[in-house]
């Protein structure tokens, strides 16, 4: 097709104005602009209705963070000159993405006058042309001399949803930019259509079973599975992230902290289920290390990962060296060209770890770029070490492979709903393999809110947009992949951060950051179109500070919320009645980052954050609001008819809180097992590293005694919630 360019405004160039950004702010003009030309945000609202107003540090930071040079008047009128040459430098955008059924504009700059071809390849290689131009009015830009003219282009409604690619022809030139296509909405399973489902959530690590080895591995995961499913109807188990960590000690007890989101913690593992232990010799010494290392966890207070992982790599090492049959060497080089490079990085990481610590912003300066020559020689030279690291990913897939066929077989609707954490160690693999899209000099985190009131900084690098788009988004693609391939669901944590997410500059508290706008149609589309490829649900988790339209636009593509009862509230601050709770969501009473129900009620979560100086009003305010806060739903529980007058024991109130989940329309319910246990103290305390010991915690039940799978299976109070939550999405008549 020949076209000639005409004038008219680039659909998706010029930015939208951030939301509630106010003409005079105190910030000077220019750098105002600069951010949002960039997606920063200059005011927001935070969680009380206030509006405040983003420092001018705060914004050269971010800036800086992003490539960009905004310290004076200077600076600023050049970045505001360079990024609009730099838009007219561009033939074309650097992705485009559309859905489904809907045709998508999108603009092409040629030197004004000349003709261009326009044609696309889509993912299974066929060609299509049949690219309408569009009216574009727009005057040509002097770029150096050359007029450049700008014609708007839209993509045909009916192109299958997947990752195409669009190429532009002008005269004996060709460029090309990546297409994404997303469904316009994720399908439900067919069983999740029109009903609806529980499932356990659970902290894997804290539960283990007497054949593991002093932590919860996946072989205890897919037992839980089964156990829920073929007992009691369950139609999933939500899991932790189950993310890398590093591979030396002291490793990151936190499962939202990884090293890399694309791969596997090998802690995880269960030795005895990896097939070439049939065949290794003195399997007697592998029996005897497990033996030691659950008999240390008996008596431990909290989760030792450094002993476990020293004794399971000792095992596994031992396994390595066992000649494997034919097909299994086939097996594993099939899923080493899957992986491709990203593997190769991952494991060479680990070695380099290995040799020269986990921070590799203290290496040698030769090994801090996974594509130089000495990287290269280094995993030549280590060969052997780098593969077994490849080796044990690929055991870590075989395993979690079984354990969602297990809940399947086992009659579960979704089976595994696996946890994406929103990101990763500054100084780990991903943050090594990926830096080149990753935002530095920043970290990601959350502003105060009621919970957090002195605000969070995770210490992540966060993703840079626009690397990302000039990168197709694969980085992000393959991180939703992984998440998905062994999966009937992924819950994402903290969602709203495809959206916008809290940037805080290096040395700064979480209280001096800004959001930072990201391409939500993008995100969110490629996890549509990602999930519909694996068949899977996808949970959001949107807590804390959210836009209501950011709510409403999961909604609409198909991707459910979360609810958390304590956090449901009406205008008042009142309980929100079930009726008025949202269908498309996966409902719960807490959350990882609270106590359990039954530490919860007795007020654990105000009077650990007192002790931990987490609060910014006095204990006895924060207890007083929480006491009647927990009255207001104890007389909802009494209004719905769940609870009886003057009944406020613990085990029948966690029932009857978790009976009125069923009275809400959502899809999903979750059980927590610490709440079916009568566990009492929290997995997290937002805000702490070490004060407390997050993620340290085993399972156990009211009196502080550990509990095992063995125990969970035949508890008659686990039993009975879980009963009445199979009656709680049964049909109602």
């Amino acid at each position: 097709m020949m076209v000639e360019p005409t004038a008219g405004r680039c659909a998706g160039a010029a930015q939208g104005k951030i939301s509630g950004m106010p003409e005079d702010t105190g910030v000077s003009p220019s750098l105002r602009e600069l951010a949002r030309r960039h997606g920063v945000a200059s005011e927001y609202t935070d969680w009380t209705g206030r509006p405040v107003q983003v420092p001018e540090t705060t914004l050269i930071s971010v800036l800086d963070a992003l490539g960009i040079a905004a310290a004076g008047d200077d600076d600023r009128s050049q970045a505001l000159a360079d990024h609009e040459r730099d838009h007219w430098a561009r033939d074309l955008p650097p992705t485009i993405v559309g859905r489904s059924g809907t045709a998508t504009p999108f603009w092409v700059h040629v030197t004004h006058g000349d003709p261009a071809r326009l044609w696309l390849r889509l993912e299974d290689g066929s060609v299509r042309t049949g690219v309408r131009q569009l009216e574009n009015n727009r005057p040509p830009y002097d770029l150096d001399g050359r007029l450049v003219g700008e014609a708007t282009f839209e993509l045909p409604a009916d192109l299958p949803a997947g990752y195409h690619r669009l190429y532009l022809q002008v005269g004996s030139s060709d460029v090309s930019t990546a297409v994404i296509v997303a469904p316009d909405r994720v399908e439900r399973p067919v069983p999740l259509a029109t009903g609806r489902a529980w499932g356990l959530s659970t902290q894997l690590y804290s539960v283990r079973s007497r054949h593991s080895w002093g932590l919860g591995d996946l072989s205890d995961l897919a037992d839980l599975a089964v156990w829920s499913a073929a007992r009691h109807g369950a139609g999933f188990l939500l899991v932790n992230p189950l993310h890398a960590g590093a591979p030396v000690a002291p490793m990151e007890p936190s499962p939202y902290l990884p090293t890399s989101r694309r791969f596997v913690n090998p802690v995880y593992l269960r030795v005895e289920a990896v097939p070439e232990y049939a065949h290794v010799r003195h399997r007697s010494r592998i029996r005897k290390a497990q033996a030691q290392v659950q008999a240390r966890a008996k008596r431990a207070t909290e989760i030792d990962r450094d002993r476990v992982w020293k004794a399971k790599r000792a095992a596994l090492e031992a396994l390595y060296s066992v000649t494997v049959s034919a097909g299994r060497t086939i097996a594993y080089q099939a899923y080493r060209e899957r992986q491709g490079r990203s593997l190769d990085d991952f494991a060479t990481w680990c070695v380099l770890a290995e040799h020269h610590g986990p921070d590799w912003h203290r290496w040698p300066q030769a090994l801090q770029h996974p594509n130089t020559d000495e990287v290269a020689a280094f995993a030549e030279e280590h060969a052997t070490e780098v593969d077994f690291h490849r080796w044990l990913q690929w055991l870590a897939d075989e395993q979690l492979s079984g354990a969602q066929d297990a809940a399947m077989r086992a009659g579960m609707e979704l089976g595994i709903m696996h946890d994406l954490a929103v990101g990763v160690d500054p100084d780990g693999a991903d943050a090594w393999a990926l830096q080149d899209v990753l935002a530095l000099g920043v970290t990601a985190g959350a502003p105060p809110d009621e919970f957090n009131q002195l605000g969070q900084d995770w210490s992540q690098p966060p993703w840079r947009p626009d690397r990302l788009a000039d990168a197709a988004y694969e980085p992000f693609r393959a991180v939703v992949r992984a998440a998905l391939r062994h999966a009937g669901g992924v819950r994402i944590d903290h969602i709203i951060g495809l959206f916008r997410l809290w940037w805080i500059p290096k040395g700064a508290s979480p209280t001096e950051g800004t959001y930072v706008a990201y391409d939500h149609e993008a995100m969110i589309g490629i996890v549509a179109l990602e999930a519909q490829r694996a068949g899977a649900l996808v949970v959001g988790e949107d807590l804390g500070t959210v836009e209501p339209w950011a709510r409403e636009y999961l909604r609409d593509r198909g991707l459910c919320g979360t609810s958390i009862l304590w956090f449901e509230t009406d205008h008042d601050g009142s309980p929100l009645p079930a009726d008025r709770w949202r269908e498309h969501c996966l409902s719960a009473v807490t959350t990882h980052d609270l106590p359990p129900t039954a530490g919860y009620l007795a007020g654990e979560h105000v009077r650990l954050r007192d002790r931990l100086g987490l609060l910014t009003r006095p204990a006895e305010e924060e207890l007083a609001r929480d006491r009647a806060h927990q009255d207001a739903w104890m007389a909802e529980l009494r209004r719905v008819g769940l609870l009886a007058d003057g009944d406020d024991e613990v085990d029948r109130v966690v029932s009857a809180l978790h009976r009125y989940l069923g009275r809400t329309p959502s899809r999903l319910l979750s059980l927590s097992l610490a709440d079916a246990v009568g566990e009492v103290r929290t997995q997290n305390q937002p805000g702490t590293v070490d004060e407390y010991p997050n993620w340290r915690i085993p399972l156990a039940d009211s009196r502080g005694r550990q509990v095992l799978v063995e125990d969970i299976v035949d508890d008659p109070r686990v039993g009975e919630l879980c009963e009445a939550m199979r009656a709680a999405v049964a049909p109602r008549g």
